[in-house]
């Protein structure tokens, strides 16, 4: 009786080891996901060495030169949600009501990704997301450059940019 006993001791304990385990990473999820996202320290895109964006290659454009002026809102079946025109001010994306455009996508993380002007173009930015922020098909994991034709894909939300 008395090796049950002790079995079921440690089976108890590993079940309430596993339990708290179990909550201290759904809490750490909520929370990390409702923190404001950090700002890169150097900006890179994934697969290239250097710290440096202007040492990565640009990823393959439609139209260089002027810097678009709106962009183009599009779900999962491309159908069109809506056209946002780029001013003088950020744009935060996201699913957090703080965000200025917020599309009904459920892989977007509260803060996903901004857009900025600097110098008279426009950057896009991932903020540390979870799926992910895509330029033409390539992840990026700093700021870089938009232009002309370029397609961000955010979740399934993508961003056509138009002069």
């Amino acid at each position: 009786m008395g090796v049950n006993a002790f079995i079921l001791t440690v089976l108890k304990l590993s079940f309430l080891a596993l339990l708290y385990f179990f909550i201290y990473r759904a809490i750490r999820t909520a929370v990390v996901d409702l923190r404001a996202p950090k700002a890169p320290k150097a900006p890179r895109v994934k697969g290239v060495k250097g710290s440096a964006a202007a040492k990565a290659p640009k990823a393959p454009r439609s139209g260089k030169g002027k810097p678009p002026v709106i962009a183009t809102v599009r779900d999962a079946q491309g159908k069109k949600l809506q056209t946002v025109k780029l001013k003088t001010a950020p744009i935060q994306i996201g699913r957090n009501e703080a965000c200025e455009l917020r599309p009904e996508d459920t892989y977007l993380s509260q803060f996903h990704a901004k857009l900025s002007p600097r110098g008279g173009m426009w950057y896009v930015e991932d903020l540390g997301s979870t799926n992910g922020t895509y330029l033409n098909s390539q992840r990026l994991t700093g700021p870089v450059e938009l232009h002309h034709g370029d397609q961000v894909k955010l979740g399934q939300t993508t961003l056509e940019f138009r002069r």
